[in-house]
């Protein structure tokens, strides 16, 4: 197979799926790692695909347009893992918290078993499933309810209704994009909204971002960086970004990268 066939079925994969793993396109096409390798990095040199750590997903597109979850899930992982860490350290046994839809609130489900008597609400399919799949007898997971998104959230009037009638002691908040004068945004509408009326409904907000969502400005405000108890993300983010939000949100933890998750992704890379 010629390197222009290959491309082709690997960018037809991506915009299928929104993601793609090297070994797997290896074991699919019959060639060597570095081929693959190879043909990705002429796939981002064009600027239709954004490489990641053993493999590529659909490039950013524009303040409109949302990237699906599985190709979302898998960009700058080590940092969401250690975002989630600090945050799950946050929280006391016994409290009520309100969770958000996105790939890092999903990420960050996982590190809630080792918390007792907790009490979840959340918009998010696929947060509800991790929760419940631990199997924690102490455990009550609420969801809201509404019409559901491609990124699996639930959104709309009755996810609003359900929300505004309950009260939180804290709010995780996963956001698309945060910038200085947008503040933090996020491409679909319709999930800004049931995104707020779960900030209302909370007594502290915790925003949990990476680094690579600075600068990224999505096409609804969910809240202003002022709004922001805390805001979680990683060292990766520039230095003139820090100075910005040390002074515009109440709180900024900059998280080191888990070491395991870490290694994992260079020896992928």
């Amino acid at each position: 197979m010629l390197a222009r066939q290959r491309q082709e079925l690997i960018l037809e994969e991506i915009r299928r799926t929104g993601a793609v793993q090297v070994h797997a396109l290896v074991v699919r096409l019959g060639v060597s790692d570095m081929t693959i390798r190879r043909d990705l990095d002429v796939l981002a040199k064009r600027g239709l695909v954004e490489k990641v750590y053993g493999g590529a997903t659909t490039a950013v597109g524009r303040a409109n347009r949302e990237p699906g979850f599985e190709g979302k899930s898998v960009r700058s992982l080590p940092q969401k893992e250690a975002i989630s860490a600090y945050a799950a350290a946050l929280i006391r046994p016994g409290t009520a918290i309100g969770i958000s839809a996105g790939t890092t609130t999903s990420t960050f489900a996982r590190f809630l078993d080792t918390v007792p008597e907790l009490t979840v609400v959340t918009n998010s399919i696929r947060v509800a499933d991790v929760l419940r799949a631990g199997g924690r007898p102490d455990r009550t997971v609420v969801l809201t309810g509404g019409v559901r998104t491609l990124s699996d959230a639930l959104v709309g009037p009755v996810a609003v209704r359900a929300l505004r009638s309950l009260h939180l002691d804290m709010v995780f908040l996963s956001v698309h994009g945060m910038a200085e004068g947008p503040g933090f945004t996020t491409p679909n509408i319709n999930e800004s909204e049931t995104d707020r009326a779960l900030i209302e409904a909370g007594r502290k907000l915790v925003v949990i971002a990476d680094h690579t969502k600075w600068g990224v400005v999505g096409i609804s405000t969910v809240a202003a960086l002022e709004e922001a108890d805390v805001l979680i993300t990683d060292d990766g983010l520039p230095a003139d970004a820090v100075t910005v939000l040390r002074e515009r949100v109440g709180e900024l933890v900059v998280a080191q990268a888990l070491p395991e998750v870490e290694e994992l992704a260079e020896a992928e890379a």
